[in-house]
């Protein structure tokens, strides 16, 4: 992607973000890519990248675990494995295990299902593979601290028993020597120590010449001399000559070892790449975390379809300081190439164009943006950008030659596939003259099917794009009453520069105003005033719209709420219905189970009795019985219905009810404890007790 002027990036504050990026970072391969960020213009990378720092955002979201460790920086080491004849030491040898070790986590992580899942991170390991041999040769000859090990080879493993052998007769023999002395009173306060490499008796100065040896040297105050006792200097010089022998055994396995581990040497440069890969997606990942990066959709063509885009630095500043960032939401395409903004000073206008041009900047580096994810952004292979006072005293040229001198390589080199942004078009010159000279260098960048944004005070250009296809107005809002810009950018109408009532609310005395006013041609005051009018209306009009939202979505709520209780209630009376259902299946399965008892008990009666007649007339009890009853349970609610019961005395001519089977009749005679009651035409002979006296009920509708 192509920059003008080569301050672009840092005046769209793009260093920054890139410095964040590289604190993320923690090996020097992602560092170094961090510092030289690539913005691409391919769509299959810009792809890649936004897809993998995505997956990787997804991960840390997630809480997951990925085996990426190896941060150390083994260049160094790497470039001698490609040079023939050079040799590793143990230490070295062990961050090349390190490394392959990393790389075969890698990938175990990356098994069937994880590749599937991330397929944009396998991407990373996708051309290469894990050699499992390099951590076999290093295991076989240095330990976990990096030392070669015995079996390293049949002279080394001879060597080092030899040498122990020899160290504990030296230490016997030294002991005894030590011992003597001491008792001899020659030695100093520190019994023995070591020079050279060779063990040494402390002896006082004074006795110096009563010890037989060699002597290595003196204290610094001369009261101390260190001599080598005569019974281990041949021992002292075997052992030297075995440590010798160890070291070039050593040597030489070292070199053997790292010639076999040249043969994998750009592979395993290959497996440090992709460990500083995967470091730097983390860190995109990561900084993507930092300020609500989302992954939008891109398209291979000059196009913006932001939504609730935010400046993400301004977010970061924002969120210590617990502030609200107010966020854009524009669109420019193929009929609205060009957005002009006005508005007050100080209203967001600057900011606004920054937003846009360091999105796309971070965009085309294939890192995450604040946006909405259904964000449509598009690729540009140019982006200009003229902010600020442009003064150049190196060229001795004025603000305004310093203006036009851009806007001159702006004409001539654009294209459909560039996007700038012109802060303050025209301004530094005689406003008629710099106007006419803003309007013809929109009209040509217009032409040139550019895309970009400029912002401008200028009554004639807000004009000129509310009639010239392809240029549309936007206006910062302003809330006039408390003198406060408001940050929100409202597309399709020009805003109002507040000169006057900025001037009010600050207090300027009113005379000045007014002459000021009067200075002011009437069409352009009128046109302000409007202007700042519709603006204001439009806020309330929004406001308004805002609150209606508000209401709608508590109606909705409280239609659920409804609904909700409802469902529950109906659920409820279907629970009970269901429970009576089952109280009286359970009756049901009751009363069968106890039938199917009885009836097998009768079978058996049958089987045993000789009386055939009495089983008979238990089964027909059984089996009638419950018809009888609930005959009987009719007849008494008829009855019921129809007759009222007293608690009268009976006396013949009494109507009355029968207990038992809830028949009614008169008495016509009584007879002791028994009573002659007339039924329909047959008397009957009852007892008293079973009798009731009723009346009859006058029927429903009978006058009385």
């Amino acid at each position: 992607m192509r920059l003008y002027p080569e301050s672009a990036a840092v005046q769209l504050e793009f260093e920054k973000v890139k410095s964040l990026l590289e604190e993320h970072c923690k090996t020097v391969l992602a560092k170094n890519k961090a510092a030289n960020l690539r913005l691409h213009t391919k769509k299959e990378y810009i792809d890649l990248e936004l897809r993998q720092s995505y997956e990787f955002k997804l991960l840390l979201q997630q809480s997951q675990y990925f085996p990426n460790d190896f941060i150390n920086n083994i260049s160094k080491e790497l470039k001698l494995l490609g040079i023939p004849g050079a040799t590793l030491v143990g230490e070295q040898i062990i961050l090349i295990r390190r490394l392959a070790a990393n790389t075969e986590a890698i990938f175990r992580w990356f098994d069937y299902e994880k590749r599937i899942a991330y397929p944009s991170l396998t991407q990373v390991v996708q051309h290469t593979y894990y050699e499992k041999n390099i951590i076999e040769l290093i295991d076989e000859i240095v330990d976990e601290g990096g030392l070669v090990k015995d079996s390293a080879s049949n002279e080394l493993a001879t060597i080092r028993v030899n040498l122990y052998r020899r160290r504990n007769e030296l230490r016997k023999i030294f002991e005894k020597v030590l011992h003597k002395l001491a008792k001899s009173g020659y030695t100093a306060d520190i019994d023995e120590s070591f020079s050279n490499g060779r063990r040494v008796v402390a002896v006082q100065a004074e006795h110096k010449r009563q010890v037989k040896g060699i002597l290595h040297g003196e204290s610094d105050s001369r009261r101390t001399a260190y001599i080598e006792p005569e019974e281990t200097i041949e021992l002292n010089n075997e052992i030297f000559s075995l440590e010798n022998e160890e070291r070039k055994e050593v040597m030489r396995i070292l070199k053997q070892l790292t010639a076999a581990l040249s043969r994998h040497a750009l592979l395993l440069q290959n497996y440090f790449e992709i460990a500083g890969e995967f470091d730097f997606i983390k860190a995109k990942a990561k900084l993507a975390l930092d300020y609500n990066g989302e992954m939008p959709n891109v398209v291979d063509k000059a196009h913006i379809q932001l939504l609730n885009a935010y400046h993400p630095l301004l977010f970061l500043y924002n969120q210590k300081s617990n502030k609200k960032t107010i966020p854009v939401t524009l669109t420019l395409d193929d009929k609205a190439r060009i957005l002009v903004i006005s508005g007050p000073n100080a209203g967001g206008k600057t900011v606004t164009m920054k937003t846009i041009g360091l999105n796309q900047l971070m965009l085309q580096s294939g890192l995450l943006v604040p946006v909405h994810p259904a964000s449509v952004m598009g690729i540009f292979k140019q982006l200009f950008i003229h902010i600020g006072d442009t003064q150049s005293l190196e060229f001795e040229l004025s603000t305004y030659s310093s203006h036009l001198l851009h806007m001159k390589y702006f004409i001539e080199t654009c294209n459909g596939k560039t996007l700038f942004f012109i802060d303050e078009l025209g301004s530094g010159s005689d406003p008629n003259l710099g106007g006419a000279f803003a309007e013809v260098i929109m009209e040509e960048l217009n032409k040139k099917h550019a895309m970009g944004i400029v912002t401008t005070h200028y009554l004639n250009l807000k004009v000129m794009a509310n009639h010239t296809h392809g240029i549309i107005n936007g206006a910062m809002a302003f809330d006039e009453r408390n003198l406060q810009p408001m940050y929100q950018l409202t597309i399709g109408k020009p805003g109002s520069s507040y000169t006057f009532s900025i001037a009010e609310r600050i207090g300027l005395p009113q005379h000045l105003i007014h002459k000021a006013r009067k200075l002011v041609d009437d069409d352009h005051f009128r046109l302000d005033k409007l202007l700042n009018n519709t603006e204001q209306n439009l806020q309330q009009l929004d406001k308004e719209k805002k609150e209606l939202h508000k209401l709608l979505k508590e109606n909705e709520r409280m239609k659920k709420e409804m609904e909700f209780v409802l469902n529950k209630e109906k659920h409820k009376q279907q629970v009970e219905l269901l429970k009576e259902q089952n109280k009286i299946a359970e009756d049901r399965i009751s009363y069968l189970k106890d039938m199917e008892r009885k009836l097998k008990q009768i079978v058996l009666d049958w089987k045993k009795s000789e009386d055939k007649n009495e089983v008979i007339k238990h089964l027909q009890n059984l089996l009638f019985k419950k018809k009888e009853q609930i005959v009987v349970n009719k007849l008494a609610k008829k009855v019921d219905s129809r007759y009222k019961e007293l608690k009268t005395e009976i006396t013949v001519g009494t109507l009355v009810k029968l207990r038992k089977n809830y028949q009614v009749g008169e008495v016509k005679e009584i007879r002791g404890k028994r009573a002659i009651v007339q039924i329909g035409l047959l008397p009957m002979n009852v007892d008293v007790a079973d009798l009731v006296a009723v009346e009859k009920l006058a029927e429903a509708g009978t006058n009385r």
